[in-house]
Formats: C-alpha cells, structure tokens, sequence
C-alpha cells in the first residue's frame, strides 16, 4: 500500500489541483521573466536602431543622420524600415501595389514594394501621420511590439525556459526592428501553437480541444497568412498535410486521411487567393511588380549568400552573365531538392517512430531555403530561432548560429560603408562577412538533418502532437497523462 501512495497524491482530486496549481505557477514564472526580458531587449533595438534618425531632416523627410547615425556604435543602427522610407513611395503615403509597377532598369514606383502585400500593407499603416523617416519608424515599432511579445508568450508556454533563446540573445535586439519580420515568424509559431493547443485534453470533457482537422485547418491559415507577409511559412502546409494525412496510420496499417490532407491545402490555397485577389484586380501590374522585383534580384554583395562569396569565384570575376544564368538555374534547383530530401527524411521518421514530424520538416525546409536562396539576409536568424526553442537541437548548434550571425550583422553593415566611402577595406570587415556566412550556411546544411530527427522540448514534447485515431489519448486519458500534458 506504502508504494502507491505518491501515485494517489496525485491522481486524487486534491493532489491534481495542487500538481495543476504548482504547474501554472512555473508557467507564470516563465512568463513573466520572459517578457520582462523581451521588453528589454525591445528597448534596446529601439534606441539601437532610431540612432540614424533625428532632426535635421531634408525636404522628403530624410534624417541627416541617416545611414550612419553614431558610427562607433556595438550594433549599426541601420534598419530597412528607415531606408525604405524613401523611394517606394511611403513618404507620399501612396496605397500599395494599387497604381504601381516595375521599370525597365528594375525600380520600382507608385507605391509598390519588393514584399508581399500584407507587408506592404503593413508599411503602408507604419506611415499614416508620419512626415519624416524616424516618425515612420516609431509608428511601425508599435505596430511590431505586439507580435513580438505575442511570439515570447506562446515560445513560452511551448518551450518553457528554452524561450530565452528567442527572448534574450542577440537576434532579438539586432533584427526586431530591422525590417518587417515579427508578423511572420509569429504566423509560423502561432500555426504550432494551434496544433498543440488542439492535440490537448480539456479538463471539463476529458477530450481534445480539437479534431486534428480543425486544428490543421486553423494552421493552415496562419501559415497562408505568413506567405501573404513573407512567402515562407507558406513552405510549411506541405509538411503539416503529410502529418495529417498519416496521423490516422501507422506504416504497418495505411489508413491514409487524404480527404482532411486535401482540406488543409485546400484552405491555405483559398486563403492566399482571398487575401492577393483584392490587389490583383485593383491593380495587376503593381502586384506583379513585386515578383518580377524578387525574380530580377541578383546573388550580390549585399544578399549575403553562399553565391556571391563562393560560387562567383569559381565561375570567375568577369563572367557576370554566365554567373547569374546559373545562379539564376541552381539556386531554385538546390532549394527543391533540400526540399525534396526534408521531406523524405520526414517520412522515414514516420516509418520509424509512427508520426511524421511536420515541425522538424518545416524547419528542415526552412534552412534549405535559406542557405541556397539569392538572399539570406541576416536578420532572418528571426525566422529560424523559434526552431531552435521549439526542437531539441544541440545548444552548441544554436550558439555557433547566432554568435556567427551576430559576427556578420556587425561586419556587413560596415563593409557596406566601406565601399561607398572609398575607404580602405579592412581586413576584419571583409574576413567577419565571410566567417558568417559560410558558418551559417554550413549549419543551415547540417540543420537539414538535424531538424527532422529533433524531438520536441517540454513541455511541447508531453503534449507530442501525436493525434492518432487509435492513439489511447483520442478515448481516454490516465490521470498522469493528464498531469503531464498540464
């Protein structure tokens, strides 16, 4: 009897309401500190990044501090936000996409912007009553706050103190107000929210919150939504319909749910119709502008790719044409193929363990974009830290990451400057733009891999979004199990 007696502590009803209560006091424990440290690091971003605005200003609203602001700053005080202040027509404070469109020599006018049309949107809102570029600034800072305290919470409640990687280290104050990034990432973690939060067992009917259905298609529209603001969380309806296509399987019995499969893709798909349509017939040519812009873009100096600071030198200096032809063909190639082999990993992992892990692979796919990409600017690192809170992937991975994005946000910017000054290059400014970026891409290859076999962190791994018909979980749940998922 003497044995069973930690077992009854909790699974009477007085032992379940002290093990929920010690629960949701860890819980606001960590959501407390986290928040106090993402406001910080918040504050932080903002003073870093409003030093290359301030009066004087020029007659479209330029700062005269602008781009340098306090040249001996740790962090450069450049932001996209600022600089795009000016000529995309914000400062006119034109509509997007509406009356736009692309020239010849690749510029864009009349309100259209290189971003999808819910970014677009959301600058376009950044600079109701603003006149100046620090103005415009400030108003898109409080449009972006929200989001980034919403992703601290949710990382939070997923991850529990695994959320300071997002909260506290440096990706946070270097990119947070860098360019239009929290609204996507949070679509990203929200879609992973959702499907956790409806995998879990109500304590009033001892059932899920949520057919897997319901809760995938809530997820796909999130993750539709992200392609309408940064194209990538779009990426994700793939793995997240293969998992609800075999959630009802195991690889000994295929009882495949393609119907609730085609149901998610379905969704994203109407979404993103529903949300491009409106600037698709107010104005065709402004909303194809942003595509053409993209697809003109060239693997530069300043897209901080694997293209321009390797491949370049094997196809030559001189051979400008033949090196963009190729780029231009291998880099949509590598991307389909990293793709191609996320998901098969994906599936060998269902074989294995009898779940397809849709999160890993998302991730997986993520970094296959990212490392063979035109572009890897580096304040995506906001895109893929939440994988890093969320996924069991070794710690030494994830600071060798950031210490090397934090490495080539500080030399970037500066070799930047370098070359439009005429000044002499430093030899710590161009060997720091090269450490990061190929220390990142050689990670971003290996977290190709690396993602789809990580398991889930606690509290997010308890709840396993395992959502199988034949799952115990789906007819009854043991009071431990519950306390667990709690």
């Amino acid at each position: 009897m003497s044995d069973l007696r930690p077992q009854l502590a909790t699974t009477s009803p007085g032992g379940r309401v002290r093990a929920y209560l010690a629960g949701r006091g860890s819980e606001a424990l960590v959501l407390l500190n986290s928040l106090l440290i993402t406001g910080y690091a918040l504050v932080w971003s903002y003073y870093a990044k409003v030093s290359c605005g301030g009066p004087p200003f020029s007659a479209d609203g330029r700062s005269h501090h602008w781009p340098v602001g306090n040249p001996d700053s740790a962090i450069p005080c450049y932001s996209d936000i600022m600089f795009l202040w000016v000529g995309r027509d914000i400062n006119n404070h034109v509509f997007p996409y509406v009356n736009g469109g692309i020239d010849a020599s690749g510029h864009l006018f009349g309100g259209s912007v290189e971003y999808p049309v819910l970014s677009g949107l959301m600058m376009w809102l950044g600079a109701i009553g603003a006149h100046t570029d620090t103005a415009f600034f400030t108003h898109t800072v409080w449009l972006l706050v929200p989001f980034a305290l919403a992703i601290t919470v949710m990382l939070a409640l997923l991850a529990r103190w695994w959320v300071l990687v997002w909260a506290a280290s440096g990706p946070l104050v270097l990119y947070a107000f860098h360019n239009w990034e929290l609204p996507v990432v949070f679509t990203s973690v929200a879609a992973v929210a959702v499907m956790a939060w409806g995998s879990t067992i109500s304590p009033t009917t001892g059932e899920r919150r949520m057919s897997l259905r319901t809760s995938a298609i809530l997820a796909s529209i999130l993750l539709a939504l992200g392609f309408c603001l940064k194209l990538y969380p779009g990426f994700f309806v793939l793995p997240l319909a293969a998992y609800v296509l075999t959630a009802g399987s195991t690889p000994a019995r295929r009882a495949l749910d393609w119907a609730s499969a085609l149901w998610v893709v379905a969704t994203a798909t109407i979404t993103v119709i529903l949300v491009q349509l409106p600037f698709m017939i107010a104005g065709f040519d402004g909303w194809k502008a942003a595509m053409t812009f993209q697809g003109k873009r060239r693997a530069e100096v300043d897209t901080n790719s694997i293209w321009h600071w390797g491949f370049r030198f094997i196809v030559g200096r001189n051979n400008i044409d033949t090196y963009n032809t190729l780029v231009g063909i291998l880099s949509p190639l590598l991307i389909l193929t990293a793709w191609c082999v996320a998901m098969y990993l994906g599936w060998r992992m269902y074989q294995r363990r009898g779940t397809f892990p849709w999160v890993g692979v998302a991730a997986a796919m993520l970094a296959g974009f990212m490392v063979f990409h035109k572009v890897n600017s580096p304040q995506y690192a906001l895109w893929i830290l939440p994988f890093f809170v969320l996924l069991q992937v070794r710690w030494q991975v994830v600071a060798a990451y950031i210490i090397a994005n934090g490495i080539l946000d500080m030399t970037i910017f500066r070799l930047f400057g370098i070359m439009n000054s005429g000044a002499e290059m430093k030899w710590w400014v161009i060997g720091g733009v090269n450490f990061g970026v190929w220390v990142q891409s050689i990670l971003l290859v290996y977290l190709i891999y690396a993602f789809v076999v990580a398991g889930f962190r606690e509290p997010l791994a308890s709840i396993g979004l395992r959502t199988k018909a034949t799952d115990p979980a789906d007819t009854e749940l043991t009071d431990d199990a519950a306390l667990a998922r709690a």
